[in-house]
Formats: C-alpha cells, sequence, structure tokens
C-alpha cells in the first residue's frame, strides 16, 4: 500500500489528536470537548475545541460513534499519532527490564524470553523474528544411528540453534564408518558459515574413499540446505493474554491471536519493515493481507552494527498504547542487540 501524504495540523490540533488518542485508548470512551477543557486544560474555550475536533474530524482523524458522543480516533487518527511519536522520539534508549547475560551465547533462548518479558510489560502479543541461519557458524556436529540403515545428523550452530536430519541409507549403515564422519565434520565444518561456497569446498574438496563419500553424498543436505531453512518466529506467552482483557476488548484480542495462523505473513511483513535507524509502526489499512486489517504492529530492528538481524515486535488492537509501545520495543530491541553483538564477535 502506497504511503498516504502526511496531514499538516497546528499545533493545538496536534495537541487535541493526541489527548483524544490517550484518553480513548486508557478509557475506550468517546472523548468531548466539555472533557477536554476540564482534563487537559487547554487555554481556549469550549467552543474552540468543538471547532478544532470538528476539523480533526472533516480530516478523516477522527470520528464520533453518534450524534450526542464524544469523538474516537479513526485508523488515520492513529497512525497519524504512531507517526508523531516515532518524529519525536527520544534518541536515548530507556531502560527495559530484560536482563540476557545468564544466557550465554544461546540466541534462541534469549529471542524467547524477549518475547515473554515483552508480552508481559505490555500485556500485547510479543513476536520476535531470528536470525536466518546464514548468519551463524557450525559449532558441532553429532552423526546417530538411529536403526541399522537410519542415521540422524544433528547440527548445532554458533547461537544455539540445534536441527536435525534423518537419512536412510539402502545398506546397513557401519558404526566406524558414522564415528569417522562425527569426526571429519567437526574437523572440517566447525567455525564455517552456514550456506557459504566456503561450506560447499569443505565437503567436497579432500580425496576420500569411495564409502566415505558415499556417506557424505547421503548426508550432505544436512548442511547445504540448512541456509533455506523458513526464518523462525517467536512468540511470546499467550495464555495468559486474554486474563486482563475487559469484555469489550476480547474480540480484538482474539483477532490479534488468530493473526498467528499467518506466521510466514507475518515474516514477510516483518521483514519489509526493518529500518536500522528508526522503529516503525503499521496499523490496520497499511498491510495487505486482510488477515491484519484489524490489527496494529509496532516493532524495532535489532542486529550488529552493520547488520540486521530481526525484529522484535508488538501485535495488538489498533486501540493500543502506542508510546509505550514503542519505547518497549526499543529498550527490548537495545538489549536484544548487545547480547547478540558479544555472540556474533566470537564466530
Amino acid at each position: 500500500m502506497a504511503p498516504e501524504q502526511r496531514l499538516e495540523l497546528t499545533r493545538r490540533q496536534r495537541e487535541i489528536l493526541s489527548y483524544v488518542v490517550g484518553e480513548y485508548v486508557a478509557t475506550g470512551q468517546p472523548v468531548g470537548s466539555k472533557h477536554l477543557v476540564e482534563q487537559a486544560r487547554l487555554p481556549v474555550s469550549a467552543s474552540t475545541v468543538r471547532n478544532e475536533l470538528a476539523e480533526l474530524e472533516a480530516r478523516g482523524l477522527l470520528t464520533h460513534p453518534h450524534t450526542s458522543a464524544g469523538r474516537v480516533p479513526t485508523e488515520r487518527g492513529y497512525r497519524f499519532y504512531a507517526d508523531e511519536l516515532l518524529d519525536h522520539n527520544d534518541p536515548r534508549v530507556g531502560v527495559f527490564p530484560l536482563d540476557l547475560s545468564a544466557l550465554r551465547r544461546e540466541v534462541d533462548s534469549a529471542l524467547q524470553v524477549t518475547t515473554e518479558m515483552l508480552s508481559s510489560v505490555t500485556r500485547l502479543l510479543a513476536l520476535v523474528s531470528a536470525p536466518s541461519l546464514e548468519t551463524t557458524t557450525v559449532r558441532h556436529v553429532e552423526v546417530l544411528v538411529l536403526q541399522p540403515q537410519t542415521v540422524m545428523v544433528v547440527v548445532i550452530t554458533s547461537t544455539g540453534r540445534v536441527t536435525k536430519q534423518v537419512f536412510v541409507f539402502e545398506e546397513h549403515v557401519d558404526q566406524g564408518l558414522a564415528n569417522w564422519a562425527r569426526e571429519y565434520l567437526n574437523d572440517r565444518l566447525v567455525g564455517v558459515r552456514i550456506g557459504s561456497a566456503q561450506l560447499r569446498r569443505q565437503l567436497d574438496d579432500e580425496p576420500l574413499s569411495n564409502a566415505e563419500r558415499a556417506f557424505l553424498d547421503v548426508v550432505r543436505p544436512a548442511f547445504v540446505e540448512l541456509a533455506d531453512a523458513e526464518q523462525r518466529l517467536f512468540v511470546g506467552d499467550t495464555a495468559g493474554l486474554l486474563d486482563d482483557v475487559p469484555d469489550e476488548d476480547l474480540v480484538l484480542y482474539r483477532r490479534v491471536l488468530a493473526t498467528l495462523e499467518k506466521r510466514a505473513a507475518l515474516l514477510e511483513i516483518l521483514g519489509q519493515t526493518l529500518d536500522p535507524r528508526r522503529p516503525f509502526v503499521r496499523v490496520g489499512g497499511d498491510f495487505e493481507h486482510p488477515a491484519f486489517h484489524d490489527v496494529a504492529l509496532v516493532g524495532a530492528s535489532y542486529g550488529l552494527t552493520n547488520r540486521v538481524l530481526g525484529a522484535v515486535s508488538l501485535l495488538g488492537p489498533v486501540r493500543m498504547d502506542y508510546a509505550k509501545a514503542i519505547r518497549s520495543v526499543r529498550g527490548a530491541a537495545h538489549e536484544l542487540s548487545r547480547f547478540v553483538e558479544d555472540v556474533y564477535e566470537d564466530n
């Protein structure tokens, strides 16, 4: 979807829109002019506020459920509000209660801990996309004979990810040959980047016996096809997400949870929105996929100084606390970036 032209508002209009969004997110109730004058303490009359509210409604930023009610933000209003927050973001990242120091080099564990903490702090659905396997190296290889003609190859990457693949041979596999393969593969591949030309050369270069070469040819996909594995998406605790949700919001949150069935689409969306310089917000109609038209996504990228590895994000109803969500994903992404810097520095 092509981005719409940014509206120009006066300072007063921006203040009123911001207050309406904040009040409606907090209470779920339409916001009237009298309430604005009394609670926001605007230095203008109620009639002036009513005129400004009418102007904001005419520009598609506010609407009202019925004639006598106050105003509520439209999807366009939320988007404008969120863009304002991003434009005036404090360059300093706030403190986020995420301690990953005890996890050492286990990136997968760090990603799961991050999602759980984000869900706990925000009561939104936390999503973290994992680095692709192409960014990692081989840490260890195991070759296990499960049955006379069945072998499992286990590959542990430098970030702690474990992949397992089973191969069936036409003839019985000699245990000694399997032991040789484990030692050979560890000797040749540990420290080599997954998906690289070097990895393929390491599997092909050295002269081997017919039996050794035949064995490696069978298990070769466990290494050369790793880079094609689908990027993974870590999801925060969904079991308790609905516990504190008001009854009137249950339908919205169930729609949010339903989007988890579209993981491939979520990963594609996250990949499209990554920008190392600033967080991102996508609201309803910003998504081409119809499953996401009732939700909003707030996120920030994490990674190395010169490379984005993934995104930390929050998925929730369009009526969410965008300021808190932006602060939270920025803080979590910052802590996660510090963690992966140490892990990848050792690769």
